[in-house]
């Protein structure tokens, strides 16, 4: 996992051969001008998903990984929380091909905490996830604008 600015997000360009077609996308588009769905970047390779988060308790919040896409999370109007645990460390559960995640139980519950550690997630930062990282994002109590980078493996 990582989490830094926007404005250097041309420091990570070397981790994955598509980071430069995200950081060229980030240097010329207004995120809160796009409409929400599906926005895409480059084919099937990079796209970004624009969400309304409506409020979400930890409680509510359930650890995902994916496979396939590396996460690129952006807070668009309101900062979020995020739970994150080793992917590793999570239990196991079924992987659905079609949406390329794993879902693998809610952040808090009465058995306990699956996260590790939270920190919270400010417009004008990012936070990239990659397949080792288990997350729990949009823990809000107001609701956010948000965009999802996906970014292929």
């Amino acid at each position: 996992m990582i989490i830094d600015s926007i404005a250097v997000f041309d420091r990570y360009v070397g981790l994955n051969k598509l980071f430069s077609v995200v950081a060229d996308f980030l240097r010329r588009t207004d995120l809160s001008t796009l409409p929400v769905g599906k926005t895409t970047i480059q084919g099937d390779d990079v796209f970004i998903n624009i969400q309304e988060a409506a409020p979400k308790a930890r409680s509510e919040a359930q650890f995902e990984t994916h496979r396939r896409m590396i996460d690129v999370q952006i807070p668009i109007s309101d900062s979020e929380e995020h739970g994150w645990t080793p992917a590793d460390q999570l239990p196991e559960a079924a992987y659905d091909e079609a949406t390329d995640m794993t879902l693998h139980g809610f952040a808090e519950s009465a058995d306990g905490s699956l996260a590790h550690t939270y920190f919270t997630l400010r417009p004008g930062q990012f936070a990239i996830y990659f397949q080792t990282d288990g997350h729990a994002p949009a823990i809000t109590p107001t609701g956010l604008r948000k965009g999802i980078i996906k970014v292929r493996v």
